[in-house]
Parts: C-alpha cells; sequence; structure tokens
C-alpha cells in the first residue's frame, strides 16, 4: 500500500470492526469506547491514514454555512420551506448556501461540487426529477459528510429523510371525494422515481380499495411535468377517449388540479356539482381562484425547521446519526374547498 493511501475501511479491516465504528471514533463521537477510539487512532497513525483535506477542513474548522439544494425556488411548497430553514440556521448562527437544480441531474451535481469547495458544513438536499441513481449523495454519506434529505427523499443506506405523511395525505383526499358521492376518481400522478408520487398513489389506490371502489389502471395518469398545461391536455385525453368518464380528480399537486378545472370547465361541466377537484401542496392560490381549490396541506415551515435542526445537531456533534429514529415524518392536513363539496340537497 502507498503510504498515505490508507482508508478507513484499511483501519476497519485491520481491527476487525465496522467501517462506521472506525469514522466514529476518529470523529470522536460520544458511544464509542476510549479502548476503541485509542486503537483506531493508533492503526489510523501506523497505516498513515489522513483523512481527505476538504473533510479535514469541515471537521478541524467550521464554516458555519449549510448548503440548501431544491429543485425549484419558485416553488411555492418550497418557498416555505426555505423560511424554515433559514429561521433555524439564523438562530443558530449558521449562514445558508442555496441553490436551485431546476430540476436538472447536471446542475445537481455541480452544485455540490460549488458548495464542497466553499467548504461547508453540511447539505440539506431535495432532489431533482431527473435524479434516478444516488450515487453522488451514497459518496458523500460515506465521506462523513452531514446530509439530511427533505420532501422528495432517497431509499439509500445512513440517509436521513425528513418528509411528510404524503400515503395519509392521499389517503384523506380520496376519501373525502368518495364521501361526497363521487365514484369514479381519476389520479394525475406525479413522476414515477420520486417517492411522494408512489406514496400519493399508494393512498389514493387503498382508499379505493377500503371504500370497495375497484382500481381502472386507465383512471392512474402521470404528469411527469406537474404543469396546468400539461393536465388540461390530459384531462381532455380522459374524457374524449376513454369510455369511463372521471366525475372527480385527485391530483399529485395543485397545478395539475388546477389544470384539470379548467379543462373540465372548458368541456362545459360544472365543478363542484358535475367532478369534484382536489389538490396536493396548499399553493397560495388554492383559494383565490374560483370555485376555490381544496388541497393538502403540508407543513413546509416545519419541515424545513426540522431538517435543519437535525443537521446542525449531527454537525454539532449533538446526536449520533445512526441514532437518529428514521424516518421523521410529520403530518398532512386536508383543506376542503369548494371544489369538492357537492351540496347535498
Amino acid at each position: 500500500m502507498k503510504i498515505g493511501q490508507a482508508t478507513i475501511k484499511d483501519i476497519a479491516r485491520e481491527l476487525n470492526v465496522s467501517s462506521s465504528t472506525v469514522s466514529r471514533a476518529l470523529k470522536d463521537y460520544p458511544g464509542i469506547s476510549d479502548e476503541t477510539k485509542r486503537k483506531v487512532k493508533e492503526v489510523a497513525e501506523k497505516l498513515n491514514y489522513r483523512p481527505n483535506a476538504i473533510a479535514l477542513s469541515l471537521r478541524k474548522s467550521r464554516s458555519f454555512t449549510i448548503g440548501v439544494i431544491i429543485p425549484e425556488v419558485v416553488h411555492f411548497f418550497f418557498s416555505t420551506v426555505i423560511s424554515g430553514i433559514e429561521e433555524v440556521a439564523y438562530s443558530r448562527g449558521y449562514n445558508v448556501i442555496l441553490t436551485q437544480t431546476n430540476e436538472k441531474l447536471t446542475r445537481e451535481k455541480s452544485s455540490i461540487e460549488t458548495m464542497l469547495s466553499n467548504q461547508i458544513d453540511g447539505f440539506l438536499v431535495s432532489y431533482s426529477k431527473e435524479t434516478t441513481d444516488f450515487e453522488h449523495f451514497s459518496k458523500l454519506l460515506d465521506q462523513g459528510y452531514p446530509i439530511v434529505f427533505f420532501d422528495r427523499v432517497p431509499d439509500i443506506p445512513k440517509a436521513i429523510n425528513v418528509m411528510v405523511d404524503d400515503y395519509q395525505g392521499a389517503y384523506d383526499a380520496v376519501t373525502h371525494l368518495i364521501q361526497q358521492g363521487y365514484q369514479r376518481i381519476a389520479h394525475l400522478a406525479g413522476p414515477r422515481n420520486l417517492t411522494i408520487s408512489q406514496e400519493r398513489e399508494r393512498g389514493y389506490r387503498d382508499a379505493l380499495t377500503n371504500h370497495g371502489i375497484s382500481i381502472d389502471p386507465k383512471m392512474i395518469v402521470e404528469c411527469p411535468i406537474g404543469t396546468d398545461d400539461e393536465s388540461q391536455k390530459i384531462t381532455r385525453e380522459l374524457y374524449e377517449k376513454s369510455s369511463v368518464k372521471p366525475d372527480a380528480f385527485f391530483a399529485n399537486n395543485d397545478m395539475a388540479a388546477v389544470g384539470a378545472m379548467l379543462a373540465c370547465k372548458a368541456l362545459g361541466m360544472k365543478v363542484p356539482e358535475e367532478v369534484g377537484i382536489v389538490g396536493f401542496s396548499n399553493w397560495q392560490f388554492c383559494s383565490m381562484i374560483d370555485p376555490s381549490l381544496s388541497s393538502v396541506a403540508q407543513p413546509g415551515f416545519n419541515m424545513g425547521a426540522k431538517a435543519t435542526e437535525i443537521l446542525l445537531d449531527i454537525i454539532e456533534k449533538k446526536v449520533d446519526p445512526e441514532k437518529i429514529n428514521l424516518p421523521v415524518t410529520l403530518d398532512t392536513e386536508l383543506l376542503i374547498r369548494k371544489s369538492s363539496v357537492r351540496s347535498h340537497s
């Protein structure tokens, strides 16, 4: 082995312990015995182990800056999350560097590089719609960088995830539509690769099944872009091509719900008398349009605050990342407005 090229794995092999034990011993985490720390440091010295320079600067001199990577700033939900992040970060003496990926994987990767060169202390991440492989994040986690994922969370080892209960939110929305007497409920689904989309679809399916309504796969249509134009087009096609016409829509986001509403109005249908509509996210415009849009509210501010608290506690070694009770799930709330309430005469 070349001098200076020993890794944490080499030390772990020599002592027959796990890499994470070595990593935590080198960082002086509580919960690792003094004896283990002594042995690890002895072997590290013998093998001439050198942590990589950036990781070292992170550990030795904190920059008191955290990096936040989000898909888009203009998104109402993400803007509320950022407020929560900044509130907690500033109150604890940290600055925030914010980048948006515009749903592009290449920008996500370049954001990480930019932040590493700025020697940030840790990351808060909500990944892009293009991201299906999380190797760039796994690599950072393996190198010991503190990362907390929020809203869009990956299913990878060591990931610390803060999310809302998308399943329950969807289940509540669809149950409400069924209770209002709607029977043929279409689901405008989100991008298949996002866990949040999968969970919302699962909630939709279970609500139908548990209320004795059979699931029609043709009633589940993916809206990958999530704009009102896309969903208007999809809604029109559902009515033109499908033998069974939907009498309600549960949309993965509020823009898709608005698109469905516009298409239904253009086709001469009355909302909510003939068609019920519920969205997801509770954007500001939900209460301003006519009829006002029922939607599942997500606690964006709380999510940002909670994710930041966890990240800063890890950075300051107040908690051991492997002992955090995961995932951290926050409750949603169904806000019922006019778009989904039939007047029972």
